[in-house]
């Protein structure tokens, strides 16, 4: 799996506590590895404030081996068609996870437009997000394998 943060993730911890909680971009990480590692599986976690990167990341990620996109693209969510295009082009099932709650927060943060390329949306759980985003991502892919 490849799990891609967006912009301003790298300052969890220190970028308003009271929203994002506590947790660093690194206590995120370590935990989704775990996670992972406990259910047989592998992540590559990648961080970046730049659009273009992310896009960059998407676009290779097939040819990269991995299976599906676990992504938390930030602002980037309410704005971005282009990795919309990125994720629809991908090839890969992708999982939209934030760690507040964007629809219980201001009305710019209520429309994700890379929503409709996703399998499914985890918000509002804080780190857990990411975990369970993770979980739903596997058993999907599982899923298909066992159909295929």
């Amino acid at each position: 799996m490849l799990l891609l943060s967006g912009p301003n993730l790298d300052r969890l911890g220190k970028r308003e506590p009271e929203i994002y909680g506590s947790a660093t971009l690194s206590d995120v990480h370590a935990l989704v590895v775990e996670i992972a590692k406990a259910l047989d599986a592998e992540v590559v976690c990648r961080q970046s404030n730049h659009e273009g990167l992310l896009i960059d990341w998407i676009n290779s990620a097939e040819d990269e081996g991995f299976d599906g996109i676990l992504i938390n693209p930030g602002a980037l969510t309410h704005t971005s068609f282009a990795l919309y295009d990125s994720l629809r082009g991908a090839g890969l099932p992708a999982i939209e996870v934030h760690l507040s709650n964007p629809d219980a927060r201001e009305p710019f943060r209520r429309r994700s437009r890379i929503a409709p390329a996703c399998l499914g949306r985890v918000a509002g759980f804080g780190a857990e997000s990411y975990a369970l985003g993770l979980r739903g991502l596997i058993v999907a892919l599982r899923a298909r394998r066992a159909t295929a």
